[in-house]
């Protein structure tokens, strides 16, 4: 049985030749990411070239995620590299470009200052050390220490609850982004996202060429998710910066909101950060993080992610591994069937969800192994992939563009194939492909579901 969850891969310096990419395929990776805080633009380049090629090597459309670093806010340096600060302590942000020390360093955003006021929060060092402005103007910010500690050189900076007035793309991004797109990701996440403007600015560069995947780490973008998953093709639940700006016990409610509206929404959802932490330097997984992941099945999610675990961390193909045994065994759970039926929404009231949910239930009592269905349509996979059916999708279509796209989706696998528009050669065809990918085999069902076009004749069929 295929598994339905989706499994994103980080590559980076564990993973980037051409053998351990293969082996990231075989252990069950479906979703490569490229993320471009790390790397130069040719090792980028050397890495998706293996994976397309590999892909054909294989017969299977891998998907690629290019991941934009996002505004990155750091303090500057201090003379002696660090200093300790302490509770009640009086500390200067400014924009003098002086090494630092006990008393103040330079916070080189003049945006960050300007958007301050007293009462505001600060946190530095991914929340270690918490600040309250006391005083604030265009040149400068004064805070009370509320939690000290050590503070060392280009420490990051978060303003929770803050909008701040700085674009989603820095100038780096849209050189990351058009190189991205030339390369032909099929996926570029967005850091960053404030507000449905970033993603629709981001949109407008990338037209048709990618989806966008906004990445929801900031408290004012889980304020706006519904408009935000609106616009974006699909979602990140970027759990790292969202649980240094929110409280870490609101983190599993903020996921399964999103999770939720996503669903609702037939927009896919990737769970992201510190799945398999502690599998960066051990061969198994701690308990937390297996229920961890488990959950994340359980809410419905369409994907779970590997960052450093798979990216920089010493057991690549064993984070793999894992978090493919943990999704089987949580999709086989009979409870998880009646959560998924539970959690599922309604169908619109359109002929394209009529005839998902068909679809649907047709595989479910004929049985089916799996559904075959032909379209050129993100729209139509979506939407069939949204009710969850209980076996799997097979995608046929004539868009390379889709077959890539369209394997960040839950429980959808790709082949491409040119148009056929005669209903006795679509169900021949879609016979031999479910029999050639292994989704099916003789005296099985599976269940044929034809939205190439809108001129040509709609089947549905066992």
């Amino acid at each position: 049985m295929k598994r339905s969850g989706k499994i994103v891969a980080t590559i980076g310096p564990s993973s980037n030749s051409l053998e351990a990419i293969e082996k990231l395929f075989l252990c069950g990776v479906n979703v490569f990411r490229l993320n471009f805080s790390h790397g130069s633009h040719e090792g980028h380049n050397f890495v998706y070239n293996a994976i397309r090629n590999i892909g054909k090597k294989l017969n299977i459309c891998p998907t690629i995620l290019a991941d934009l670093q996002g505004p990155k806010l750091r303090v500057g340096i201090f003379e002696n590299d660090k200093i300790i600060l302490e509770k009640g302590d009086i500390f200067r942000l400014d924009l003098d470009p002086t090494p630092g020390n006990t008393r103040r360093v330079n916070l080189p955003h003049p945006e960050i200052l300007q958007a301050l006021t007293v009462g505001t929060t600060l946190l530095l060092d991914d929340g270690k050390l918490r600040f309250e402005v006391t005083s604030a103007n265009e040149a400068f910010a004064e805070v009370k220490v509320k939690v000290g500690g050590c503070l060392s050189n280009r420490k990051g900076v978060n303003v929770p609850q803050v909008m701040l007035p700085i674009p989603a793309l820095t100038e780096k991004d849209k050189r990351d982004l058009d190189f991205a797109l030339n390369l032909g990701v099929d996926w570029i996440a967005l850091s960053f996202v404030q507000r449905v403007e970033d993603v629709e600015q981001t949109k407008q560069i990338i037209k048709d060429r990618a989806k966008v995947m906004s990445k929801i780490e900031k408290p004012l973008a889980v304020s706006a998710i519904e408009p935000i998953a609106q616009i974006s093709d699909g979602i990140m639940v970027a759990r790292g910066d969202l649980g240094v700006e929110m409280n870490p016990e609101e983190i599993p409610c903020i996921q399964r909101l999103i999770i939720n509206t996503c669903h609702r929404l037939g927009k896919p959802v990737v769970v992201a950060t510190q799945m398999l932490e502690s599998m960066i330097d051990s061969p198994s997984p701690t308990r937390a993080e297996v229920s961890d992941i488990a959950n994340a099945v359980y809410s419905g999610a369409d994907a779970t992610m590997l960052s450093a675990e798979s990216a920089s961390g010493k057991y690549p193909f064993e984070a793999v591994e894992m978090m493919d045994k943990i999704i089987r065994t949580t999709e086989k759970d009979p409870s998880c069937i009646r959560r998924i039926e539970e959690d599922t929404q309604l169908p619109h009231q359109t002929v394209l969800d009529a005839k998902c949910m068909s679809a649907k239930e047709m595989a479910k009592f004929a049985p089916a192994a799996c559904i075959v269905m032909f379209t050129d349509s993100f729209e139509s996979i979506s939407r069939c992939s949204r009710l969850r059916p209980c076996c799997p999708i097979i995608l046929v279509t004539s868009s390379k563009q889709l077959a890539y796209s369209a394997g960040m989706l839950n429980g959808v696998y790709s082949k491409i194939s040119k148009k056929e528009f005669n209903i006795d050669k679509i169900c021949s065809s879609a016979i031999a492909i479910a029999k050639d990918l292994g989704f099916a085999s003789i005296g099985e069902n599976i269940v044929v579901i034809n939205d190439i076009d809108d001129n040509s004749v709609h089947c549905l069929k066992i």
